[in-house]
């Protein structure tokens, strides 16, 4: 069975562990920052889920106050196929909606093989183009 739990500052070292497993890590982003930024406001949080005492799937949300994103989705490749996209996903957007959020999005990397999960799980694709920044 798993659980599905917020993650605390102690979880850092294995939910970066996760990540770098399922290649959601970039060089330009610092993975231990962005795990502390997200759990240093309100705004944002990690979830886990875990099955024992394993981490086995994260996910990361926030709120902007207009709408809901999410980062770092993840399930360890072993336990692909289980269900625990969808649950963190459930779990992601109820953390965001008990926040007021009318609406939540999330990006896919051109060439990433997750796309047809959330066409399966009935997200919709957006005619969008993001455009970034760096601030730092």
């Amino acid at each position: 069975m798993t659980l599905i739990r917020a993650a605390t500052p102690t979880d850092r070292a294995a939910t970066v562990a996760l990540w770098q497993s399922c290649d959601l890590t970039r060089p330009w982003n610092d993975p231990d920052a962005d795990f502390d930024r997200a759990l240093g406001h309100d705004a944002a949080t990690i979830l886990l889920a875990e099955a024992g005492r394993a981490i086995v799937g994260t996910i990361m949300v926030g709120f902007d106050g207009h709408r809901g994103w999410v980062y770092y989705l993840g399930v360890q490749p072993d336990r692909r196929g289980d269900g625990i996209a969808r649950d963190l996903l459930d779990a992601g957007c109820d953390w965001l909606r008990a926040r007021g959020c009318p609406k939540v999005e999330l990006m896919v990397r051109d060439g990433n093989p997750a796309a047809g999960l959330y066409e399966r799980l009935d997200w919709d694709l957006q005619p969008v183009r993001v455009f970034a920044r760096r601030l730092d």
